[in-house]
């Protein structure tokens, strides 16, 4: 069975914004660390931020926006850590290329790894459809992108 990127937080390791480590419980994301067929990525901090760090949020768009330069990342103090995140989607699609991965494992919400949606830049708790950077960066070079909501579409050789 191929490599599978995954975010580096739905692994355990401590790389949360806030800090703070996710416990892994989910059966399918065990049995493939044990496999050793992850390959773990936060780009984020790849890209230099620290953990813990300010949340951030993408402002005026998506990641498929920040990508084309029509949005922006801005944490919760109103600095512009765009860049940042654009770097850790290319370290991660470096990764993807480096390994040949064709699937990715990523965080929900996250201004980076949102698969689906993410938060709508008002730093509000508000959810609207869109993907995060790294995800759009991978989706536009052929990778198939799950959320961790939906491992109940992967199939495990």
């Amino acid at each position: 069975m191929k490599k599978i990127l995954i975010s580096a937080c739905l692994a355990g390791d401590l790389v949360r914004y806030d800090g703070k480590r996710k416990s892994v419980t989910e059966p399918k994301i065990n049995h493939l660390n044990l496999k050793e067929l992850l390959v773990k990525v936060c780009p984020e901090v790849l890209s230099g931020l620290k953990t813990p760090r300010p949340p951030a949020q993408i402002v005026n768009g998506s990641g498929l926006d920040v990508l084309k330069g029509t949005a922006h990342v801005i944490d919760i103090n109103g600095s512009d850590v765009t860049l940042s995140f654009i770097r850790g989607a290319e370290y991660a699609l470096s990764l993807v290329k480096k390994y040949g991965i064709e699937i990715a494992i990523l965080k929900e919400k996250s201004p980076s790894c949102g698969v689906h949606h993410i938060y709508d830049g008002q730093f509000a708790a508000h959810l609207i459809p869109g993907s995060g950077v790294t995800t759009a960066l991978l989706k536009q070079n052929g990778i198939k992108v799950f959320s961790e909501n939906e491992l109940d579409q992967l199939t495990l050789a």
